[in-house]
């Protein structure tokens, strides 16, 4: 089994959550800002990096608010012939600087601040609800409340 550990930012202002529109191997959806740990980059590092590649932000983060866990079986990857332990570090964050712009050349396309009462409507990744149900129920534990 391989495994993926990334750190994702939840910005939330003024009723509007930061998204990142991740566009690769044909498909898409609107997901965090965030990604894959480069090497012995400590998970903050790696979601603030992540935020200044995908929205042009500078970010503080705040606290973590929990650990999502999930496997991609071997069938559904594009890449690899084993499934995928993927283990998804989230951090409450807000914007200290920087100005919006869309990445160039990565797995996203565009980012956007989103009103929160659209994000239902959005074709999203499962990782957006996971991650608005953290920040709001802040669990002592860190485990993802279920829907």
């Amino acid at each position: 089994m391989d495994i993926r550990i990334a750190a994702y930012a939840v910005i939330i202002r003024d009723d509007e959550i930061l998204l990142s529109h991740w566009n690769e191997h044909g498909r898409s959806g609107w997901t965090l800002p965030g990604g894959g740990i480069e090497g012995a980059e400590h998970p903050i590092e790696a979601v603030r990096r992540e935020v200044r590649e995908e929205t042009g932000y500078e970010s503080s983060v705040d606290r973590q608010l929990g650990i999502d866990t999930m496997v991609v079986p071997a069938a559904r990857r594009h890449t690899g012939a084993v499934p995928l332990y993927a283990m998804r570090v989230i951090y409450r964050a807000h914007v200290v600087g920087g100005e919006l712009h869309n990445e160039i050349g990565g797995s996203s396309d565009e980012a956007r601040w989103v009103p929160l009462a659209e994000v239902p409507r959005l074709k999203r990744v499962s990782l957006v609800d996971i991650a608005v149900r953290l920040n709001a129920a802040e669990p002592a534990d860190g485990v993802p409340p279920a829907a």
